[in-house]
């Protein structure tokens, strides 16, 4: 890392903490003048280091916040207002759960989750997605174990066997997997924590073919010092292929653990080089 990079990473370091000591969201300029740079260069920087804006990085923060407050709280309200939000209505404004907070206490009660089980060249596949968009995308040998996780994640929501029209959707999610190098943006709805959320972002900025260390990740979030934090950000991931953590290597470019079975990492790395066949290979496509 260049003494540069370094001065980056310490900055975005530091207004991360400011950001998340401030009971509400701190002004740009006002970071800018903490950092003692530019406001365009502050966005700049702070956007590149960790994949998302200043405001974003607070939202996810808050998110935060509110799921952990949630689980203690008996009442939203405070919850919210434990937050940092003056009013409920902001928060839903912001809309920052991807269910309402009801929904989100009652484990997802009165949601309704479309599904599909398919076949794919790694084994069978499972895609699902709320109406705001895809929330499971999972890879296995057992049809039945894939819809038992599914199940196990949403317990209180209601699980809707696809239509016609879902089934463009998997078609979509089933090309990730047999041409990754194409890519499909697909719309999402994932839940995590401010931490696994930036992990995530910067993971979908690593493109086909190409790999990135774990270090080299926690690196180019601003926290050089966490990779096991983002070793177990990858194995949170909800939707394989979809954010691709099988493009998460070892300092030493060594195939580490993978959440669908590292057979498959190593078969989607294998495609994403060019090579045709699904059986692993020694070596691993390096960072470019």
């Amino acid at each position: 890392m260049s003494k540069m990079q370094q001065r980056h990473t310490e900055m975005v370091a530091a207004l991360c903490r400011r950001i998340e000591a401030s009971e509400e969201t701190p002004r740009l300029d006002d970071l800018a003048r903490a950092a003692g740079v530019s406001v365009f260069h502050l966005h700049r920087v702070f956007k590149a280091t960790t994949g998302l804006t200043p405001r974003a990085y607070a939202a996810a923060h808050r998110s935060r916040r509110v799921r952990a407050s949630l689980e203690v709280r008996a009442s939203i309200t405070e919850a919210i207002h434990d937050a940092g939000y003056a009013s409920s209505s902001r928060f839903y404004e912001n809309d920052l759960l991807g269910m309402t907070p009801t929904q989100f206490k009652r484990g997802g009660d009165g949601m309704e989750i479309r599904f599909a089980i398919g076949l794919c060249s790694l084994g069978s596949i499972l895609v699902a997605a709320t109406q705001r968009g895809v929330c499971a995308i999972s890879l296995g040998d057992d049809p039945e174990e894939l819809l038992q996780e599914l199940e196990r994640r949403f317990p209180k929501a209601r699980l809707v066997g696809a239509d016609a029209d879902f089934e463009g959707l998997v078609a979509k999610v089933v090309g990730l997997v047999e041409a990754p190098n194409v890519g499909v943006d697909l719309p999402l709805d994932i839940r995590g924590t401010a931490f696994q959320q930036r992990v995530w972002r910067a993971l979908r900025a690593i493109p086909p073919g190409c790999t990135a260390t774990y270090a080299e990740i926690a690196r180019a979030i601003g926290t050089p010092s966490s990779t096991r934090a983002v070793a177990g950000a990858c194995a949170a991931n909800p939707v394989a292929v979809a954010i691709p953590c099988h493009r998460v290597v070892r300092t030493d470019g060594g195939i580490s653990g993978y959440r669908w079975g590292v057979e498959r990492k190593r078969a989607l790395l294998d495609r994403e080089a060019g090579s045709p066949s699904i059986v692993p290979r020694n070596r691993v496509p390096r960072s470019r």
